[in-house]
């Protein structure tokens, strides 16, 4: 069989962290054979690093999508341009991976989620987190229905300081928001997931911005001082919502937020028959499943023994990243479901969406049945 070959348009940060180095392992089965930038030069640097010997760059993506050869796009650009360009590449006849979130806001995921069910092809966000080790673990325990009807849960995003200093996070314009969009979204796909949870009814708001215009709360930020001037996005935010079935979910985030267990992409459940905590962020040192319930009449925790892990052999083919490039091109091989469903990815971002217009305004905002 053929390989796939792949269009990237959007070569900055997350493209080379995550999706180039991703894909690299999988040469056998995939080649990026074209590469598109608004900075043409990000581009060019990208397909000699990493494109096949014939890839292609360009500075306009509809060039890129003219390109019949290519089978899959992956849509790597600021938030706001999701949107546009995953309709684009849907019309011409792509499989498409968004990075996260699918859309800066309600109305921009629904043209998404038109044109991917007219065009009959393959559509994913990219929620890496999902693969990790201790979050498919107990989303096992969750289909297990080991810890009961979940009826509340945390959805943990919070920084101590670790205000993005690249790029063009904190712009509005670009991005649609601040740490709530950026990595809430991790955070509230993961709770969703375990809950098996996509009937939102209503959701409850507040927005802040107090740190990040404040040039002495740049201090001890991982990624150095950021300018308070153009700093135009909330530092933090935090969501009350209310599922159908009764259960509900306090969504915490921020970039930059004055308090010791800065936990982000976590989760804490609390179900009939026990619950469960995933522990990890710039607060702790190592990544954690925690489940806690009762055995033999004592309150008791199990943790994930420390046993298992072997120096040198850590990561590469395993890491989320790599498992989730994996299960994508399986997914478009073997013409399968890909583990973050698109429906699942629209919830998440009407969630976001309606946290943002609650603090607007003031009000709850209660979804239409």
């Amino acid at each position: 069989m053929s390989k796939l070959r792949i269009g990237i348009i959007g070569c900055g940060g997350i493209a080379n962290q995550k999706h180039f180095p991703a894909l690299s392992q999988f040469k056998d089965t995939c080649e990026m054979v074209a590469f598109c930038d608004v900075v043409l030069e990000r581009a060019q640097k990208a397909a000699q690093e990493f494109g096949s010997k014939d890839a292609k760059v360009y500075e306009d993506y509809n060039e890129l999508l003219k390109d019949e050869s290519i089978d899959i796009v992956h849509v790597l650009t600021p938030n706001v341009m999701h949107s546009p360009i995953t309709v684009a590449a849907f019309e011409a006849g792509k499989h498409v991976m968004c990075e996260k979130p699918m859309a800066h806001n309600t109305e921009a995921a629904e043209k998404m989620m038109d044109a991917w069910k007219k065009s009959g092809k393959k559509f994913t966000i990219a929620y890496q987190n999902r693969f990790r080790e201790e979050v498919q673990a107990l989303h096992q325990s969750c289909e297990k229905e080991e810890l009961g009807d979940i009826y509340f849960a945390k959805a943990h995003a919070v920084r101590r300081r670790a205000v993005p200093t690249w790029g063009v996070f904190p712009d509005k314009s670009q991005q649609g928001g601040g740490p709530l969009i950026d990595i809430g979204t991790h955070a509230l796909d993961i709770t969703l997931w375990m809950m098996n949870n996509y009937k939102p009814v209503s959701v409850s708001g507040s927005v802040f911005h107090k740190l990040g215009h404040l040039p002495e709360a740049t201090e001890g930020n991982l990624f150095g001082t950021w300018d308070p001037e153009t700093f135009e996005v909330e530092d933090s935010a935090f969501g009350y919502i209310k599922m159908e079935n009764g259960a509900t979910i306090f969504l915490e985030s921020s970039w930059g937020f004055n308090v010791l267990n800065a936990k982000e992409a976590a989760t804490t459940l609390c179900g009939t028959k026990g619950g469960a905590e995933i522990i990890s962020g710039m607060g702790f040192k190592d990544k954690e499943l925690v489940y806690n319930n009762t055995h033999n009449g004592m309150l008791v925790e199990q943790r994930k023994s420390p046993v298992g892990n072997i120096a040198y052999f850590e990561g590469g083919a395993n890491s989320p990243e790599a498992l989730e490039a994996k299960q994508w091109l399986e997914a478009v091989r073997e013409d399968k479901e890909p583990l973050v469903k698109p429906e699942e990815a629209f919830i998440v971002t009407k969630i976001l969406d309606a946290i943002y217009q609650s603090a607007e305004t003031g009000k709850e905002i209660v979804f239409d049945k």
